[in-house]
This record gives C-alpha cells, structure tokens and sequence, in this order.
C-alpha cells in the first residue's frame, strides 16, 4: 500500500485488499495487472501513470 500511506512496502496492501481485486490499497500487483490488461511493460505503465500525475499535480498548484 506504499503508493497510498507512504509505508515503502509496494506488495504490503495493509489488509485493504489491491485494487484490482476490489479493494483500496494500490500495490505493486495492480501495475501488473495494469500492464498485462494493456498489454505494456511495468514499467512503461509506471511511466504513463508517473507522467499523468506530474501534469494533474501540477494543475493543483
């Protein structure tokens, strides 16, 4: 849940279940998921989402 709390531990969805599976906490598995469902690397679904996030972030300020 780390890419929610912050905790550092990407595979740990602090009992709240991914989200793929329906639950709240976003984990390493969900990116996989992501990834395979649109058939992309990891990382260049990681990358998509990083890049989506700095534009909405930025928007915020």
């Amino acid at each position: 849940m780390c890419y929610n709390c912050g905790c550092g531990v990407p595979t740990d969805d602090m009992g709240k279940h991914p989200l793929h599976q329906g639950g709240g906490a976003l984990v390493e598995a969900d990116f996989t998921y992501m990834a395979k469902v649109w058939d992309m690397s990891v990382e260049e679904t990681k990358k998509e989402v990083y890049e989506t996030l700095k534009k909405q972030l930025s928007k915020d300020k």
